[in-house]
């Protein structure tokens, strides 16, 4: 019997041309972990040693992750491990995982940027989390599709006062154009983007790993230390793993003294949506 481990730690990708830091989830077998594992690169070492639970033959997560030097003091991932399993074990959706990421990187009076705002959910998410007495935080909320904007203002009508919906700015705008519509000294915590097709919208009608590549950029431009970019890929369509490529290789070249990435992906599940965080340092 397989038990569970959550076992993070960066994997060491330098090279001349580019480097990067991933975050990967492990089931390993008890008889593995009852010695000694390591990941040994010059710069980090990181090391488990334990003993699997008497009652159930399962690590506990918190003294394992509190006693191993695995997982950046600054990442935004710490505190999730039972977010993640339940993820593992189906209990949460992606977007449930994307959601409780944000929550431990966002502050009250943050500006974030809802890249493709689609039916609203992703944007009232990030309005709780940014509104309070201050008034500073704001909404950025964009999207190519008219459909997606007002099916995104009639969300907000329904679940905000009027002085919340200030605080929430809607563009019909491609988010590669993301820096036309942000103000230049703008310091953005978080730019999430949730890929495909509008839910219940045309189908025809998707994200591009053309424009999704300026997007990064763009966002990777704006974003403040401490920021986080949030992806939900899905790769059911025609030119969703296209897609996902594209965000692959741009997570792929950002450097690791920089930008902690993470990617996780059910490897039975070909179809299903695919959360990728990119959180700068």
């Amino acid at each position: 019997m397989l038990s569970l481990r959550r076992w993070f730690f960066p994997l060491a990708t330098h090279s001349s041309l580019s480097c990067s830091s991933r975050i990967t989830l492990f089931l390993v077998p008890p008889l593995i972990l009852k010695n000694t594992l390591c990941n040994s690169s010059k710069k980090n070492v990181s090391c488990y040693s334990g003993e699997p639970n008497k009652k159930n033959g399962f690590f506990s997560v918190a003294s394992d992750l509190q006693s191993s030097s695995s997982c950046p003091k600054d990442s935004p991932f710490s505190g999730l491990e039972d977010a993640l399993v339940s993820y593992l074990f189906g209990k949460k959706r992606a977007t449930d995982i994307a959601h409780m990421v944000w929550k431990q990187v966002v502050q009250k009076g943050d500006i974030v940027i809802d890249a493709t705002c689609g039916n609203g959910f992703d944007t009232l998410a990030m309005l709780n989390l940014v509104a309070d007495d201050s008034h500073d935080g704001y909404v950025y909320a964009l999207d190519i599709q008219e459909d997606a904007l007002n099916n995104t203002s009639l969300l907000l009508e329904k679940s905000l006062s009027s002085n919340e919906r200030q605080l929430v700015k809607l563009f019909n705008i491609c988010h590669s154009k993301m820096e036309n519509v942000v103000a230049r000294n703008a310091s953005v915590r978080l730019v999430a983007f949730n890929l495909g097709y509008l839910p219940g919208g045309d189908k025809e009608i998707i994200t591009v790993s053309e424009t999704t590549s300026l997007a990064l950029e763009a966002a990777k431009r704006i974003l403040m230390p401490g920021g986080l970019i949030s992806i939900v890929v899905y790769v059911g369509h025609p030119g969703g793993r296209e897609e996902l490529e594209a965000v692959e290789s741009f997570a792929t070249k950002l450097c690791v003294e920089n930008w902690i990435c993470c990617k996780l992906q059910m490897l039975n599940r070909p179809f299903g949506p695919i959360p990728i965080f990119l959180y700068r340092r």
